[in-house]
């Protein structure tokens, strides 16, 4: 690859960089599918395995529960060995795990195989934000990332739609095998992608002086970076609803519609469907916005949340019927306007050596208090009330990510100020 068929600001050829991001868009999106199918089949699962809702929920909570806990130490190996063969191996092992779900004959070994699915998953988000981040230019990183992160609701829909549809036809097992396959293949390609080499972990005094950076030099990256700290906090929020969303909002359809679970996954799947346009909208819409307000990549988020939770609000406590999927549907396009600004905002503010790390911390925070708690949370208060009560409370998380947002925006500029500029060359 010779370096005058290199854009500025690119680190490979603009047809290579697009070849290594369709894979990445791929596998995150089949990442979801199987993380995701388990959801509209819960009706089917809970008869043949005598199990509740409480239960059914820990089959998606383990997932993220898994990648919250190894997800910093592997993104560690990510940002000091390889971003893409770590990637092509964690999509093996996570694919692998989803095609073994199709052999379990009880919950306790349903629940070990969707353990294995989030070790597998655990380093792909924090491998692939580093990776888009150092292939595309700074003023095309929200766009890159709002596009790369439509995969997250478009394999969610996937999932969940298969999930019921194969279930119905031919049993819950089968789904997981169906949708296993894929992602192998696209792993297996994965494991001969380019990558760019690993950066040295060093800054810049106030003398101009290069300084090998120490572990306190790291952490204080991290400490002394408030708009990443609020970031981080902000989409956990969000995260937080979404997953309940995805988990629980076909089993809202089947109690408070009457509603079949084939049709309820297949409705609640078209609602997180239309986040695929809400993602790559906002990387457009943010990065045309930053050339007049810097701190956009925040100010955007906390403005479209606040828009979802009154849309949210409006689903759960005013509108029935058609109105209610009407807002419900706008909401699936207002959700994920936030994930393009905030996941360059994790990228922007760190040492380029520390990108993987930044957005494992980001997955860290996101898994451990919104991911994981989702699920259960409204699974137990479900089993203590009823799925409609679980669902009124989740506007008010909204509400607290809009608010972070906000808040750390008062702080990304400078923080920006305080990061090394580093240049990446590919391998």
């Amino acid at each position: 690859m010779k370096n005058k068929t290199i854009p500025p600001g690119y680190l490979f050829t603009k047809r290579y960089s697009n070849y290594v991001f369709m894979l990445l868009f791929l596998l995150y999106m089949f990442d979801y599918a199987d993380r995701m199918v388990v959801n509209s089949m819960f009706s089917y699962i809970q008869n043949d395995l005598g199990i509740n809702d409480f239960q059914s929920g820990w089959l998606v909570s383990v997932i993220y529960l898994t990648i919250g806990l190894l997800t910093f130490p592997v993104s560690l190996v990510i940002d000091r060995w390889s971003r893409t063969k770590t990637i092509g191996i964690m999509a093996i092992v996570w694919s692998f795990a989803t095609l073994l779900c199709a052999f379990t004959g009880n919950y306790v070994q349903l629940f070990m195989a969707r353990i294995l699915i989030g070790f597998g998953e655990a380093g792909y988000a924090p491998g692939g934000s580093a990776l888009i981040s150092g292939m595309y230019p700074m003023e095309k990183r929200s766009k890159m990332m709002g596009l790369w992160n439509a995969s997250i609701p478009l394999g969610s829909a996937i999932g969940v739609t298969m999930g019921g549809i194969i279930a119905s036809t031919w049993g819950w097992k089968h789904a997981f095998g169906i949708v296993a396959i894929p992602g192998l293949i696209i792993a297996i390609l994965f494991l001969f992608v380019k990558d760019y080499k690993t950066v040295d972990l060093s800054r810049v005094d106030k003398g101009n002086v290069k300084i090998k950076m120490e572990r306190k030099d790291m952490i204080r990256e991290f400490l002394k970076k408030p708009s990443v700290i609020f970031t981080y906090f902000g989409m956990t929020a969000i995260v937080f609803v979404t997953t309940a969303m995805i988990v629980w909002l076909p089993k809202f359809f089947e109690i408070t519609n009457g509603m079949d679970p084939k049709k309820a996954g297949t409705l609640a799947g078209a609602v997180m469907m239309l986040a695929l346009i809400g993602a790559p909208v906002g990387g457009v819409i943010i990065d045309r916005w930053r050339k007049t307000e810097k701190r956009a990549r925040m100010l955007f988020p906390a403005i479209t949340t606040f828009i979802s939770a009154i849309l949210l609000f409006l689903s759960f406590y005013v509108f029935k019927g058609t109105a209610q999927l009407i807002t419900l549907f706008v909401f699936g396009i207002f959700i994920m306007l936030f994930i393009s600004g905030a996941a360059a905002v994790t990228q922007d503010v760190i040492h380029p050596g520390l990108r993987a790390t930044s957005y494992a911390i980001a997955v860290l925070v996101q898994n451990l208090l919104g991911s994981f708690t989702a699920p259960i949370v409204l699974g137990r208060i479900s089993d203590l009330t009823n799925i409609q009560t679980a669902m009124s409370i989740l506007p008010f998380s909204l509400l607290l990510g809009a608010l972070l947002f906000l808040i750390g925006s008062k702080y990304y500029v400078s923080d920006m100020e305080k990061v090394s500029s580093v240049k990446l060359e590919a391998q």
